[in-house]
């Protein structure tokens, strides 16, 4: 466990309020670890429901804000203001919002995606190294322990090359119409004004697909895609399917989906390299089965004493104690409040090679999103993400002496 500290983070959120299941998540979360405290808001669009929050919460009417312009120009100039801003509203309003703090020197933490396209996303990426601001996104699936361990053993090499790559993330959510039910969550989420209408790559893809980065240190170098909608009516493609070619030609599968009737979270990884294989389910999040060439199989468990720092520099309880998604969000936030409280205090960052997930695996997130739909359109062709094209870009470049 993190050693206590003089003083607390000063976290402020825009969004979360009533009926928000997400704003709840990121205030215990944030809370977990007791480094942070909420003290500042925005709690919705609604100026009494905000106010009735912010007292439910305990903050101040003063610094309960009419909105984020507001919030952001206050907290700037008041000495205990905020260190950092959750921006957890619906993702049409994520880069107006995020870059209004950023340009502040206010660091966020911006719900996924990041922004609706790669060029809003790219500037507050910019946003945030030119004003000394931090960006992070919380695919916080990374801050499981056994996530973790997982990605610890394909860099050292337990698994040998990687040769192929399969995740999805199929939830049954929305498997039915709830929007036309009246059902919040899924009125937004289905208006492609609002979610865009590539919604269930930039909702579930973009956590799957930074999963799979995760664990294995490859990027998309090409991507084949196909969107369609299952349910009868929806304005948005709620099912997609991409065939992938990573870093070094590893060919990948991800399938993600708010209609796959029945699953419930849905979201699943399995690694293959030509030593062996490794698989990880949220369903069961504190296990992960590795798999040798002869089929022998051995199942990890959260919290033994073999696991790699990196898994139990996260487990909060003794081995047979499974944690569970809330304590996976706040190992989010005990990493975020490293990073904060160094840049704070003027102290070195900590190093660490697997950490949270910053505002450049939110842009790569948003430019996956891009790439899916370009091919989609062009009948499932090929199509480059943006940021293979930059980096190939910039390596050709160094190595022509530019």
């Amino acid at each position: 466990m993190s050693a206590p500290y003089e003083r607390r983070l000063v976290a402020g959120m825009v969004g979360g309020g009533a009926g928000a299941d997400i704003g709840k998540t990121h205030r215990y979360a944030m809370r977990l670890d007791d480094q942070f405290e909420l003290n500042s808001g925005v709690f919705g669009r609604d100026r009494d429901r905000s106010l009735a929050v912010a007292a439910e919460l305990g903050i101040a009417e003063d610094r309960s804000y009419r909105d984020y312009a507001e919030m952001a120009a206050a907290e700037a100039a008041r000495p205990d203001g905020a260190d950092v801003v959750v921006v957890a509203t619906p993702n049409d309003s994520h880069f107006d919002i995020a870059r209004t703090f950023l340009e502040t020197g206010i660091s966020v933490v911006c719900e996924k995606p990041l922004t609706r396209n790669s060029d809003t996303a790219a500037e507050l990426v910019r946003l945030a190294e030119e004003n000394g601001a931090f960006l992070a996104v919380p695919h916080c699936y990374s801050a499981y322990a056994m996530v973790r361990h997982a990605a610890r053993m394909v860099r050292d090499g337990d698994l040998g090359k990687v040769t192929f790559v399969d995740v999805e993330h199929a939830s049954g959510w929305a498997a039915s119409p709830l929007e036309e039910q009246g059902h919040k969550q899924a009125r937004w989420r289905t208006d492609p004004d609002v979610a865009g209408f590539p919604s269930v790559v930039a909702d579930l893809g973009t956590h799957a697909y930074h999963l799979l980065r995760y664990i294995t240190g490859l990027d998309a170098a090409r991507v084949s895609g196909r969107l369609s909608t299952l349910v009868p009516g929806r304005s948005v493609f709620d099912h997609a399917t991409a065939e992938l070619e990573l870093t070094g030609g590893v060919p990948a599968r991800l399938w993600a989906s708010m209609a796959a009737t029945g699953h419930n979270h849905g979201l699943r990884i399995r690694v293959f390299g030509d030593k062996g294989s490794l698989e990880w389910q949220h369903e069961d999040p504190h296990h992960l089965t590795v798999q040798d060439l002869n089929g022998a199989t051995t199942m990890l468990t959260h919290g033994l004493s073999t696991l790699s720092e990196d898994a139990t520099r996260l487990t909060r309880v003794g081995l047979g104690h499974p944690e569970g998604f809330l304590e996976a969000f706040a190992n989010f936030y005990r990493d975020l409040a490293d990073i904060l409280r160094s840049r704070r205090d003027g102290t070195p960052p900590p190093e660490r090679e697997l950490t949270i997930p910053t505002g450049r695996d939110g842009l790569i997130g948003v430019q996956f999103v891009e790439a899916v739909a370009a091919s989609c359109h062009r009948d499932s062709a090929w199509v480059a993400p943006a940021s293979t094209l930059a980096t190939s870009t910039a390596a050709s470049t160094q190595k022509a002496g530019v």
